[in-house]
This record gives C-alpha cells, structure tokens and sequence, in this order.
C-alpha cells in the first residue's frame, strides 16, 4: 500500500504540472505523515545531510567553471581546433562540432551548457556553409548529450552519491562509451553527407592546426588537469572540481580576457613596450633568445596586474552574471536533488528496494532481460523527469536487483547515463529541445524533428553499452582492479 500511494501521488503531481523538485518532495512528506513511523522533522535533517555530503559538493563547482567557460571564448576556441582536425572531410563542419561538443564536455560536465557555447557558434555557421537548418539543429542537439557521458559529469557525481560507488570509477568508465557514442556520430554525418552531397572545408595547413591547438591549448589543458590529478592521487574528485572552477575563472579572465575588466586588452610584454620607444634598440633581431630572456619579467609583470586587478575582477558586470548564472543554476539543481534524497529516503525506510528485488529475483528474472526492463523504464521516465531526479530515485531500487544479479554497478551507472542522454532529447521535457529551439529560433516541434534520425544512433548506441559490458568496466578495471561487489 506504501509504494502504491508513493508513486501514485508522485504521477498525479506530475501530471497536473507541478515541478519535479515539490511533486517529489511533497509525495515523500504525504508518506512519511501517513504511513511511515518517521518524525516529521526527518525531513529537515535529510534536506541539511543532502547539502553536507561530501561528493554532491562537487556539482556547484562543475557548474560555476562551465558558466565560466560557457561565457569565455573557451568555446570558439574548440571549435576552430576542431574544424582544422575534422573538417576538410565530407560532411567536415557537421563532424567538427560533434568533436568540438565531445571536446567542451570534456571540461563543463552540462549538457546544456555544451548546446548553448557550441551550437549557438557552429549552427550559424553551418547553415552559412549550406548545411540546412534543422540538419545543423539535429547534430548539435544530439551531440550536446555528450556533455553528461563523458566526464567530469555532474550526472554521474549524481549516481555515485546515490549508490555510493567510485566517482573515479565513474569517470573513468564514461571514456570509452563517449568516444564510442561521438564517433558513431560522425560516421552518421559522413554517410548523411555523402548522400547529400554536403560540403567540406579546405584542408587545414599543419601551420593553422598548430596555431588552433595553441589557442584551444589552455581549454584543453582542463582535462588534464581534472583526469590527472583525480587519478594521479592528487586530489579527490571534489576538489578536482574546486580546482577546475578556480582554473576556468583564470583561464576565462587572465589568460583568453575574453571577460572581466582587462577583456580584449593584450598582456603586458616588455618587448611590446620596448618597440614603442624610439631611443629603445630594436629587439626584433634578437628572435627566440631576447624573448626567453625577458619571459621572468612578463610573467612577474602579468602576476602583478592581475594582483591589482582582483578587485575590480569580482566586482565586473561580466565575472558577476557569470558567478549569478551558476548560482542560479546550482539552487535549482541541488533543490531538486535535496527532495529526491528525501524520495529515496522514504523508499529505503519503507524496504520498498528490498521488496521489489525480492520480487523480481523471484520471478526467475534473466539479467538481460531485467537490463531490457530498466532501459525501457527509464527511456519513459526520461520522458518526463530531470536526469538527476530519475537516478536519485531509480538507482536505490535497480541497483540492489543489478548486484544481486551479478550486473557491475558502474556498468550499470553508465546504462543509466546514456538513458537519461537519450532522456534530454526526447519531448515533452527534454532540455536539450528547449535549449536548441532557444538558441536557433526554431518550434520545438522542428528540432524534435530534426533530432530525430540522430535519436536512432543513440539508440543502437546504448544497446552496445547494454550488452557489452567491458566498454564501460575495462577501463575502470584497468585502473582500480576488478570491481567488487
């Protein structure tokens, strides 16, 4: 009668249109008041444990370095090192923003964040090139999921703080499965584009890929920084996400100025200077060896004015909306989060996982064939809900069903993640959608549309990652040793 009453009320509240994060809360407050033999002031203290657990703290860090680098020419940057690797091939432009999304997902862990700084640049771009609209819109749309499959990803600091598993595990596990998923991808492009006849850029010069690569080299150096120092035993993955906050705020205002204060001016170079001056020798025909030797002094000097300069840094209109953006985004994220919490709470002290695993390992149930079940659960749950609120609720039940069935929980935890990818671009509530009709000025209805052929790709996708489970555990494996379990 409990799990009747939890989940009906849970649906009607969704169906009459209230918020994910109240209808969740509410549902759990109305168990607990009727049935449960739990104080209603449990619910205070799981909202305060939810804001004091330690791998959750991670997720206001992702989003504040991806509003940073959302804002920040991070993103142009990506995309044009993309474009001079991938984009002389058939098809080059749609393949080098499928790459340049794979790229920004490696250094934001948003999904939407990934479709606002790539497509709302590339889409344009594109249709300028011949590419139509809703071909660009489709591509974009579909390549954005990345951003949650390959780490850092804020949904999978998600399920590993429901289940309690490795958020290196995790991160590691999404690698192999988002390279896979991007090169799928493209393959789709280049067989679209053949039979188009769509067009290609000119080969990139080594001259121009390197000049790219330095440009893009500080985005990508965020990567290293945050995979490095999680598994080179540096910091834990929490602080990883610190660091990449502090590094994207950096990265964005110091170093590519492309907000803030010191925003199109160029660093300070005492060569620069020296040119100026009339009665200064000209320092052109000393090359490399005059630079390297004035090299301490700009370093020292650039030090300096960025020192001067914090304060007026965090108070500029720019770094603020930045800062303004993530807070936003984090109150409502951790909101809903703190109420699923409270959801899974009531399911653990009602032994509603417990039951239903006993249930299901009774019916004589194979793994795969409960593998099919969850993924048609959570497609249609994706339907309807925010990812983070299906894992917070769905991975208390599934996850005790997978282990007693022998299913790894990290391979678990990334079926789950490509369910709730497929999730952001399938209607009525799919993210994704919005953001790309948003940033496109198309009808929702059209980018479903357009969404729709790459939707199949993501589909023959997670039946891969469904019934090969070595493309999610090898490298975790590899790293760690075989998961226990």
């Amino acid at each position: 009668m409990t799990i009747v009453f939890l989940f009906a009320v849970l649906f009607v509240l969704l169906l009459i249109g209230t918020p994910i994060s109240f209808a969740l809360g509410l549902s759990s407050v109305l168990t607990i008041f009727f049935f449960s033999n739990d104080s209603l002031a449990s619910i205070t203290l799981k909202f305060f444990e939810t804001m004091q657990h330690f791998t959750l703290m991670a997720i206001p860090f992702f989003i504040v370095a991806s509003s940073f680098l959302s804002t920040g020419g991070v993103a142009r940057r990506l995309i044009r090192f993309a474009i001079a690797t991938v984009g002389h091939l058939r098809g080059g432009l749609a393949m080098a923003s499928v790459l340049a999304c794979m790229l920004f997902a490696a250094v934001s862990g948003s999904s939407p964040a990934t479709v606002v700084a790539i497509g709302s640049i590339v889409i344009a771009g594109m249709v300028k090139a011949g590419y139509s609209k809703e071909f660009a819109a489709g591509v974009i749309c579909n390549s954005g999921t990345l951003g949650i499959l390959i780490p850092p990803s804020i949904v999978m600091v998600v399920y590993a703080a429901a289940t309690d598993v490795s958020v290196g595990r995790m991160f590691l596990a999404g690698v192999i499965p988002g390279l896979i998923a991007g090169l799928m991808l493209m393959v789709g492009i280049y067989v679209a584009a053949r039979i188009k006849n769509l067009p290609k850029l000119p080969r990139a010069g080594i001259g121009e890929f390197l000049q790219a690569g330095k440009d893009a080299i500080w985005g990508l150096l965020l990567i290293v920084v945050i995979m490095g120092g999680i598994y080179g035993g540096v910091f834990t993955p929490t602080e990883a996400a610190a660091v990449s906050a502090v590094y994207a705020f950096l990265v964005a205002v110091y170093i590519y100025r492309d907000m803030g204060p010191m925003k199109g001016r160029a660093p300070y170079s005492v060569l620069t200077r020296m040119r100026g001056r009339p009665q200064a020798p000209d320092p052109s025909p000393a090359g490399p060896a005059l630079r390297l030797a004035v090299l301490p002094l700009d370093l020292a000097a650039n030090i300096g004015i960025a020192t001067i300069m914090l304060p007026r840094v965090m108070i500029d209109r720019e770094v603020v909306a930045a800062l303004l953006q993530g807070a936003r985004v984090t109150i409502m994220l951790m909101f809903i989060i703190a109420n699923a919490f409270l959801f899974a709470h009531v399911l653990t002290t009602e032994r509603i996982p417990q039951a239903i695993t006993g249930m299901i390992l009774g019916s004589g149930m194979s793994p795969w064939v409960f593998l099919i079940v969850v993924n048609l659960l959570l497609l249609m749950a994706g339907n309807f809900m925010e990812p983070s609120a299906i894992l917070l609720i769905m991975a208390p039940i599934l996850f005790p069903i997978a282990v007693e069935m022998g299913i790894d929980p990290i391979h678990l935890g990334i079926i789950m993640v490509v369910n709730m990818e497929i999730g952001m671009i399938t209607p009525p509530v799919g993210l994704n959608l919005f953001v790309t009709a948003g940033i496109t000025g198309m009808s929702l209805l059209t980018v479903v549309r357009a969404a729709l052929p790459w939707l199949m790709i993501l589909l023959v996708f997670l039946v891969l990652i469904t019934y090969i489970p070595w493309i999610s555990t090898f490298l975790p494996d590899l790293m760690y040793g075989p998961q226990r379990f």
